[in-house]
C-alpha cells in the first residue's frame, strides 16, 4: 500500500447461512478497507476529513433483517391470501351452479359480495393477529412497540381495498387456472412495486404515480405506504397522529 501497488487480501466465508455469510463479509471488507485508508493517511501526512461520521440505526440498531423481513412478509400474505380466498370462494360459488341459487334468493348483488369479503376479511385478519403475536413476536422476538389494535384496523382498512379486487378478478376469469394467471399479472406489481421491498424513491416518478391507484401503497394518507405505516407502528411505536 505504501509503494502505491493494490496487494490482494483472501477472505474465506463459510456459507452455509448465506445472508449472514453475504453481511458479514461485507462487514468485513469495510472494516479493513477503513483501517487501510487510516493508516494510509497517517502515514502519509494527510489531513483527515474534517467531520467523523458516527452512524446509528434507530429501532433496528443490530439492522436484524428479520424484523424488517418478518413484518414484510404479513403485509404480503394479508394481501395475496385476501384476494386469492374471495376470488376462490366466487368461482367456486359459479363452477358449482350455487351462484345462480343465490341470485335468485331475496338478496342483493351487494350482499352477496359483503358477505364474500367480511367473511374472508375476518380469517385474514385473525391469521394476521396470530402470525404477528406467535411469529413475529414470539418465534422472531421482534419487538412490538405501538398498539396491535391500531395495526388491525389498518390492515382491516387495506382488506377492503384487496377483496374488493379478488371479487372483480373472480367476474372477469372463468375458472380457476384463468383466476390463477390473472393473480400473477396483479400481485406481483403489488408486492414489488408498492414500497414494502424497495424504496418508492428509487423507482421512477411515472412509477410512482401509477402505483397510488394500488392498495397497498397507501393506508391512510397518499404519501404513507401501508408497509412503512406498519413497520412505523410495530417497531417505532408511532401513535394514531403520527400515522394521519
Amino acid at each position: 500500500m505504501l509503494a502505491g501497488r493494490s496487494p490482494a487480501v483472501q477472505l474465506n466465508v463459510d456459507a452455509t447461512r448465506m445472508t449472514q455469510a453475504f453481511s458479514g463479509s461485507g462487514y468485513i471488507q469495510r472494516i479493513f478497507t477503513d483501517e487501510v485508508n487510516e493508516f494510509v493517511q497517517r502515514y502519509r501526512g494527510t489531513t483527515p476529513a474534517p467531520v467523523d461520521l458516527a452512524l446509528r440505526a434507530r429501532f433496528n440498531p443490530n439492522l436484524t433483517q428479520s424484523w424488517f423481513g418478518g413484518l414484510t412478509q404479513i403485509i404480503n400474505n394479508v394481501t395475496m391470501l385476501s384476494i386469492i380466498l374471495t376470488g376462490a370462494a366466487l368461482i367456486r360459488e359459479r363452477e358449482h351452479g350455487t351462484i345462480e341459487h343465490l341470485l335468485v334468493m331475496p338478496v342483493t348483488p351487494t350482499e352477496i359480495m359483503l358477505a364474500k369479503v367480511w367473511s374472508m376479511g375476518l380469517v385474514v385478519m385473525a391469521a394476521a393477529m396470530l402470525s404477528l403475536v406467535f411469529i413475529v413476536r414470539g418465534a422472531l422476538h421482534v419487538p412490538i412497540e405501538g398498539s396491535l389494535l391500531l395495526f388491525m384496523a389498518g390492515v382491516a382498512l387495506h382488506l377492503f381495498a384487496t377483496t374488493a379486487m379478488g371479487i372483480f378478478l373472480a367476474t372477469v376469469a372463468r375458472n380457476m387456472p384463468q383466476f390463477g394467471m390473472l393473480m400473477v399479472l396483479v400481485l406481483l406489481p403489488l408486492q414489488m412495486l408498492s414500497g414494502g421491498n424497495t424504496p418508492r424513491e428509487s423507482m421512477p416518478q411515472i412509477v410512482q404515480d401509477i402505483m397510488l391507484a394500488a392498495p397497498t401503497t397507501h393506508l391512510w394518507r397518499s404519501d404513507r405506504r401501508f408497509s412503512s405505516a406498519a413497520r412505523g407502528l410495530t417497531l417505532s411505536g408511532s401513535r394514531f397522529w403520527r400515522c394521519w
